[in-house]
């Protein structure tokens, strides 16, 4: 990919942005690296593109480790331009691909991982995508599960099918909805057992720099669960990481972690009591020093164009995190 026009990135832009850039804090996150292109996640980037992506955090911002650059927040020391890189649920492709990255331009990043799903596990909805992606008909007959009749002609049907089943069962019981998943993966074939993680693969990522978070043992909606199993799901996470690990895990994010909707305030004093340093939603905006450590937005980068995506990160810099609009 060719070298980004640095002078219009180094002298333009900061021009337009540089008010918005002090002292606020644009979290990133990610779920997967794709070795190519993949129609099925559209919205992940290609080794290619997060290459690209990771070039411009380095040359043309400050990545900064998460708890460092909350603490910097909150102290008034952080840098112009400061930006953090998270990953959520813990897939193998974020050792295989991400962190020789990662690793050639020095950014710092965050991996929060579901422990329930490593070593050969897959997430609910990871078997519905397999399942559709791998089903041999072109129609999905689901109605006996109490869902519908997906036509799966297209490419476009097939995606329009999947979003359409993750958007019935996101919110049902975590059991519920695993039995559901397992009842809807017997009609697809072959779907992969290594999408997520090993043990082995968690403690190259810790070696390596790369910071490990927890994120509950089985990805539930929080706001669905009583308040016994969230303590049980958070602590058991973390527990199983620390000994994985053999050093502290001290940061946090709520599955799907909308405000209000996935997690409540009781969730967040939750995390609070437990001893983490900071935990992450994914409402968008920037942080200030008037965030709450224990509710940081943060920012899905979507653009495959690099200039578009710096351009996007610096006007980003502008949106103020919105569970404290009207502080700043």
């Amino acid at each position: 990919m060719s070298k980004l026009p640095a002078r219009l990135l180094a002298h333009i832009l900061p021009l337009v942005f540089n008010a918005h850039r002090k002292q606020r804090l644009s979290i990133l996150i990610y779920h997967r690296v794709m070795p190519q292109l993949d129609p099925m996640r559209a919205g992940e980037p290609t080794v290619e593109e997060f290459d690209a992506q990771m070039r411009v955090l380095r040359e043309y911002f400050h990545p900064l480790p998460l708890v460092e650059a909350v603490e910097r927040l909150h102290a008034g020391t952080l840098p112009d331009a400061a930006v953090c890189v998270t990953f959520d649920d813990g897939y193998a492709d974020n050792e295989l691909h991400a962190m020789p990255i990662l690793r050639k331009y020095a950014v710092p990043a965050t991996v929060f991982v579901s422990t329930g799903f490593l070593n050969g596990g897959r997430m609910w909805n990871d078997s519905v995508i397999e399942t559709v992606r791998t089903c041999p008909d072109e129609v999905l007959d689901l109605r006996e599960l109490e869902l519908d009749c997906y036509t799966l002609g297209s490419m476009q049907q097939r995606l329009q099918a999947v979003e359409s089943i993750l958007r019935r069962i996101k919110h049902f019981d975590p059991q519920d909805r695993l039995a559901l998943a397992n009842a809807i993966q017997e009609r697809g074939r072959g779907l992969p057992d290594d999408l997520m993680m090993t043990d082995d693969q968690v403690r190259s990522l810790a070696q390596n720099g790369v910071g490990i978070g927890a994120h509950t043992v089985n990805h539930p909606i929080l706001s669905s669960i009583s308040a016994a199993a969230a303590r049980e799901e958070i602590q058991q996470s973390r527990q199983y990481l620390e000994n994985l690990v053999q050093s502290p895990v001290d940061v946090f994010a709520y599955p799907n972690g909308r405000p209000d909707l996935d997690y409540g305030i009781e969730h967040r004093d939750l995390v609070s009591e437990l001893g983490f340093k900071v935990a992450v939603s994914t409402h968008w905006g920037v942080s200030t020093a008037h965030s709450d450590r224990y509710q940081l937005p943060r920012f899905t980068p979507w653009d495959r164009n690099p200039l578009k995506f710096t351009a996007r990160l610096m006007a980003g810099y502008r949106n103020i995190d919105p569970l404290i609009a009207g502080l700043d």
